[in-house]
């Protein structure tokens, strides 16, 4: 699904000094993420992709992207036009995330010619949720006495977690929906989590009014709890197919 959502006027000033810079040496240039999809963030996250990447082939574009990244955005992720054929297997996510919610800017379609697989997804997924967990539960260990710190965690949290959610429906064989209300409830059904404790999250994420969480809420423990049930999940699916939810009661 390519979403039919109009760039910022930031971003086709960005897009204009680019092609203006690079030249023939342009091969794509795609807005993804946060900006088209409906995340309540408007950070604008790009591709790049170049047939020469070397340090002397960015000189040109340096001070666009320093320009570029004082604004609050975040630099592009720049790919050599090989490096980019040959990512399929290391970056299934990312990958599958852009195809998901992208406007072409500039050049070829980057996704037009590239697959992925479901082992290789299933793999770095795994790999993704166990690091993201680990993080989680050590920067929660920390912040959990301070209700003001535990609210900033989690919503930074999830933002994370809801791209780990769209690759686990994936996986699944199930679409990944783009409203965040509606991944969770649809990877609770898939997973077995208690979509009912992102419910503060996704409202202080909607900017919608909530009150303020207490030193060691209740909610950041069992916001850790689904984590570590998601974890479960990726870990025990079976890639031909057969996959095995933890039990509600398994925490």
């Amino acid at each position: 699904m390519v979403a039919q959502k109009a760039a910022k006027p930031q971003v086709h000033e960005f897009s204009t000094r680019l092609e203006r810079e690079l030249g023939d040496n342009l091969v794509s240039f795609m807005l993804y993420g946060p900006a088209v999809r409906s995340e309540g963030t408007g950070k604008a996250t790009t591709l790049l992709i170049l047939r020469n990447a070397s340090p002397s082939a960015l000189r040109s574009i340096e001070a666009h992207v320093a320009g570029w990244t004082k604004k609050g955005n975040p630099p592009p992720l720049i790919f050599s036009q090989l490096e980019w054929q040959s990512s399929a297997d290391v970056f299934p996510i990312e990958i599958e995330d852009m195809r998901e919610a992208h406007v072409l800017l500039l050049g070829d379609d980057p996704l037009a010619e590239i697959a992925t697989t479901k082992e290789d997804l299933r793999r770095e997924l795994e790999r993704e949720i166990r690091g993201k967990l680990l993080q989680l539960r050590t920067e929660f260990t920390a912040a959990a006495s301070s209700g003001k710190q535990l609210g900033d965690l989690l919503v930074e949290s999830a933002r994370t977690f809801f791209v780990l959610f769209r690759a686990t429906l994936r996986l699944a064989g199930r679409p990944p929906p783009q409203e965040a209300e509606q991944l969770v409830g649809e990877t609770g059904q898939v997973v077995g989590l208690d979509a009912s404790c992102f419910e503060w999250i996704l409202t202080k994420i909607a900017g919608k009014k909530v009150p303020n969480l207490q030193d060691y809420d209740p909610v950041g423990d069992r916001y850790l709890q689904q984590m570590e049930r998601l974890a479960q999940f990726v870990d025990s699916f079976d890639a031909t197919g057969a996959e095995t939810a933890p039990e509600q009661g398994s925490n």
